[in-house]
């Protein structure tokens, strides 16, 4: 039962520093010791460990996301013509 409730308190204490830890912000470091101590708890914790992996699949999903290009500015412009030719005809 207490090894249960000290997991539970690692658990807790180590959801609050997850996200600060894999972002790496200069701005707000992890001290090295929460840093070590959260890395020896994510390596004996499965929930943790996935709570982290989600975390890492989110930052690589948006930085994805972040990198894509607008649509071809050439076929912006095909379209714009297309829809100014059919405006242009019905108003006739």
């Amino acid at each position: 039962m207490i090894s249960m409730l000290r997991m539970m308190l690692t658990c807790h204490w180590s959801a609050r520093r997850i996200q600060r830890h894999l972002d790496a912000d200069p701005s707000a470091p992890l001290p090295a010791e929460e840093a070590r101590r959260l890395e020896a708890h994510l390596a004996v914790c499965a929930r943790c460990s996935q709570v982290a992996e989600d975390h890492r699949m989110l930052r690589y999903a948006l930085t994805r996301w972040s990198d894509r290009r607008g649509p071809d500015p050439a076929a912006v412009g095909r379209l714009r013509a297309t829809l100014d030719r059919i405006v242009a005809e019905d108003l006739r």
